[in-house]
């Protein structure tokens, strides 16, 4: 007479577990070798690679105009001006999600500034250096050079603020003025990075430092969402080791992430204690060297867009700029993206960007 053994239950679901992390052990395995594979014929050099000139050197800073890829485009040059904590090639990251193309492709005549890399010897420049100075420089020289009185200025992130700034010093100088997720007001609640920096001892920072170190701030912004920033991210993309295209995209951000400028101490000093932490701007109480800023200056019309799920720069931060400027002819609008996303993403290419070229068409 035979017997017949049985498993317990326990001893079963055991089982049922160890042959599961086998079949993910050898499959993981088996993406590990594929990306080898993959990573070996990658190319990634297609970074900032929209065909462009160098038009003026200030010095560490550079004016780039990029080569227009229409007959006739518009009479109305707009100038781009990025943030100086990360740099402006997000803008044209790759062929297929370039915000910079785009613009190109739909008529635009652009300029772009790169703030280039401030060293130790760079620690006094000052914020009136960099809007006064730098910029007011590169908008009256593409003023001269196209004869007009006035040229359209796109600010993203800083570089909104920075525009909107100019923009309330010389109304004269600019005919358009778009912001794309620019911190406004800085007294909201909805980010972490807005409740941190009230309690960061700035002086202290800028006095030790002098010139702030790029990695020092982009850690600062991993640890906005730490786990997904530097753990999950690189676990999640073994899932993508066998898509050239997927790893090639995640590859040019990472490049991206993590080229972080220096930071310029005295002009940080400025942008963190009497905005971020101050709220001046907004309030009307701003003193750029000696002129007082006042946002009901702004007289061109005004496209304030922002997205909707920027965990940086959320829009309660961008959409109260409205409220405060001069302009009759202002509008915003609001995108289902992220901070970078909003220019670097799939939506930027089939609406962002064909909505910002439209509107400035239709201004110039």
């Amino acid at each position: 007479m035979s017997k017949t053994e049985t498993i317990a239950p326990e001893a079963a679901d055991a089982f049922k577990m160890y042959e599961s992390a086998v079949a993910s052990a050898v499959t993981y395995g088996e993406k590990l070798l594929k990306g080898a594979e993959v990573f070996t014929g990658l190319d990634c050099d297609d970074v900032n690679k929209t065909p462009k000139d160098l038009v003026l050197r200030m010095d560490k800073v550079q004016i780039f105009h990029y080569r227009p890829m229409v007959k006739k485009p518009s009479a109305v040059p707009v100038l781009i001006v990025y943030a100086l904590m990360n740099k402006q090639y997000i803008m044209d990251i790759q062929p297929d999600k370039s915000f910079v193309k785009k613009l190109l492709e739909l008529g635009q005549d652009v300029y772009i500034v790169d703030w280039g890399y401030p060293t130790d010897a760079d620690r006094y420049i000052t914020t009136e250096d960099y809007i006064e100075g730098y910029l007011g420089d590169a908008v009256d020289f593409i003023r001269e050079k196209h004869a007009l009185p006035a040229i359209n200025l796109l600010g993203k992130c800083q570089g909104g603020t920075f525009a909107a700034i100019y923009a309330s010093l010389h109304p004269e100088k600019i005919k358009n003025l778009v912001t794309i997720a620019a911190p406004f007001d800085f007294a909201i609640e909805d980010g972490l990075l807005f409740k941190w920096s009230k309690y960061i001892n700035i002086d202290l920072l800028v006095d030790s430092f002098g010139v702030l170190p790029g990695d020092f701030l982009n850690n600062t912004f991993i640890m906005l969402s730490p786990y997904n920033l530097a753990v999950g991210k690189y676990i999640n993309i073994v899932n993508s080791f066998d898509d050239p295209k997927a790893l090639g995209e995640f590859l040019r951000m990472e490049k991206w992430l993590f080229d972080c400028p220096n930071q310029a101490g005295e002009n940080y000093r400025t942008w963190m204690k009497d905005l971020w932490q101050e709220n001046k701007l907004i309030k009307g109480e701003f003193v750029l060297g000696d002129k007082k800023i006042d946002l009901k200056n702004i007289t061109a019309p005004v496209l304030n867009v922002y997205g909707l799920k920027d965990n940086l720069i959320p829009a309660s931060a961008s959409k109260p700029l409205l409220a405060v400027i001069g302009s009759k002819d202002k509008e915003e609008a609001s995108f289902p993206v992220g901070h970078a996303g909003i220019v670097a993403g799939t939506l930027s290419q089939k609406e962002i960007a064909p909505k910002i070229a439209a509107w400035l068409k239709e201004r110039s």
